[in-house]
């Protein structure tokens, strides 16, 4: 994944949060909204030993799959989704007020994000099981592993009907509301958000390299291009690609003492707090932030 952390977020973007709903990985229904589910008796549509001869391959998949039902929103969604067609894959989520109010223009914007998990999805979806109770339902499928590079692994999606379409339940109900309440902002929050904790992640990343780099050169500090070249940083601290933010590390004359900033590249676009990593008296690292409406917390 692509910095990985970052896009997905968000990847969203776009991080954390976007992977888990690429790849359908999402909390089960709170035992409320599954009372009325519970007095259903469910429909069971899978592969087993009984079954499996009369499955019908649709797609790649393992059984029979019904028009406009649970499993076809779901082959549906991973098609909209590998072909770039990402307006209509988020439609039939749960994100949908998310961005049912951008325009093209501002959906392009995550583009890069969006594109990097299309990249991941198969050609073929395999769909191995579905199961329907009341206005519920659960769709097994062999998806991309998040935790597994290069490996699969069967994956429950969660759906519950809306009217006569069925919506995939990427986020659990505080997330909804919280979607519902920032419409077309909500995106853009979210990787504010993600961008500050890849940049506080970076700021630690950079301390413990400092502290590596001290001890083993006699105590002293190094600046960016001289930790990047030990192999003890990435190259991409030295640009706002990966994260948003711009970073920059001042070594004291005598070389004992450091400290590095990092600040939104662009404020309130990227990110909102400024960041500072400095040591204390003991010598001992802190990152602290603010907002400063994208001004450095030391120069």
């Amino acid at each position: 994944m692509i910095n990985n952390n970052f896009r997905v977020g968000i990847t969203i973007v776009i991080g954390v949060m976007f992977v888990g709903i690429f790849f359908g990985l999402t909390e089960g229904c709170s035992a409320t909204e599954n009372k009325n589910a519970a007095d259903t008796k469910p429909v069971i549509n899978a592969v087993n030993s009984n079954t499996a001869t009369q499955a019908t391959v649709n797609g790649g998949s393992k059984i029979t799959i019904d028009p406009n039902g649970p499993a076809d929103t779901v082959r549906v969604f991973y098609k909209n989704l590998r072909e770039k067609r990402f307006r209509e894959a988020i439609f039939l989520t749960n994100l949908r007020p998310a961005v049912e109010g951008l325009t093209e223009a501002e959906l392009k914007e995550f583009a890069l994000d969006f594109e990097a998990l299309a990249g991941q999805i198969p050609a073929e979806i395999q769909i191995n099981g579905e199961i329907i109770s009341s206005d519920q339902a659960t769709v097994t499928a062999n998806l991309p592993d998040p935790d597994e590079d290069g490996k699969n692994s069967i994956q429950e999606i969660k759906l519950k009907r809306s009217g006569d379409v069925w919506i995939i339940q990427t986020v659990d109900p505080v997330a909804e509301a919280k979607i519902k309440k920032d419409g077309k902002a909500y995106f853009y929050n979210l990787r504010i958000e993600t961008h500050e904790e890849e940049a506080k992640k970076m700021l630690e990343r950079i301390s413990k390299s400092q502290l590596a780099y001290s001890l083993q050169n006699g105590g002293v500090f190094a600046d960016m291009a001289t930790l990047i070249a030990a192999g003890l940083l990435p190259d991409d601290v030295t640009t706002s690609t990966s994260t948003g933010y711009k970073y920059v590390i001042k070594v004291g004359e005598n070389k004992i003492n450091y400290f590095a900033t990092a600040i939104p590249e662009s404020y309130g676009k990227s990110g909102r707090l400024s960041f500072l990593l400095q040591l204390d008296a003991k010598g001992i690292s802190h990152v602290t932030s603010k907002d400063l409406r994208g001004q450095p917390m030391k120069k």
